[in-house]
């Protein structure tokens, strides 16, 4: 109760202010040309305050996997709302995220990620074939991409299906495969809870997976591959889907 009342009184209050003051700095950074650093940095810092002012205990494994200097295709389970704020402020590397299109009508936050260069991707064979060509923009300007294969928050805290998109924008893009397993974040905020729980929360970095390694694989083995590798760290139940 003492927790409830914490989030309620301070917590969200500075978290909404927050969001609509760096949403509106990112986004002027954006208009003004900086989609790199500035644009970066910003929302790496809301996210970092945002599990910050929440009270919630982070554990990162695995940094050290990572060369500033290459790009990646980031692969992280969906757990929930806080998955974003996780691997934005710990995962230590420049990355633009490929989200879904409606994500773009979030006030404040749909427009600044927008004007910094995050990729939207609808449902149309045209609007993949854009969100391929922006990702391939970022990545050759030295930012990497990071999407959620499952496609959508997990309903039960297990890692769901992952979908095909994400493996050919990774196998297109001829850019290494990086693992992410995220614990925690189902229980701070999940897509049914209408509150934020104090909760521990963990991001797992897996080791990368090379283009060459994967370059020429069919497309079911290789999901099956980086699924098992994100779950092999899931601290929930490893099952959640009945294999073909």
């Amino acid at each position: 109760m003492l927790y409830k009342t914490y989030t309620f009184l301070i917590a969200t209050p500075l978290f909404i202010l927050m969001s609509a003051f760096c949403g509106s700095l990112t986004a002027l950074a954006g208009i003004c040309g900086d989609r790199r650093y500035f644009a970066h940095y910003v929302p790496q810092f809301w996210s970092w305050f945002t599990c910050t002012i929440y009270l919630l205990p982070i554990t990162v494994v695995g940094r050290e996997k990572l060369d500033p200097k290459q790009t990646y295709v980031f692969m992280p389970n969906h757990q929930g709302y806080f998955d974003i704020f996780l691997v934005y402020a710990y995962l230590g590397h420049k990355f633009k995220w490929m989200m879904k299109d409606y994500l773009r009508n979030i006030p404040f936050i749909g427009y600044a990620c927008y004007k910094s260069g995050h990729v939207y991707i609808g449902e149309s064979v045209s609007s993949i074939a854009k969100a391929v060509e922006e990702s391939r923009e970022n990545l050759e300007k030295g930012m990497s991409m990071c999407i959620f294969p499952e496609g959508t928050r997990t309903h039960d805290g297990n890692v769901a299906e992952f979908k095909r998109g994400a493996f050919l924008l990774a196998t297109q893009l001829k850019r290494p495969i990086v693992p992410i397993t995220i614990n925690g974040s189902y229980e701070v905020f999940n897509r049914e809870a209408t509150i934020v729980h104090h909760h521990a929360m963990e991001l797992v970095i897996h080791d990368p997976i090379p283009y060459e390694s994967f370059e020429g694989k069919s497309s079911k083995v290789l999901i099956k591959e980086v699924r098992d590798i994100v779950v092999s760290s899931l601290k929930r139940d490893p099952n959640p889907i009945e294999e073909e």
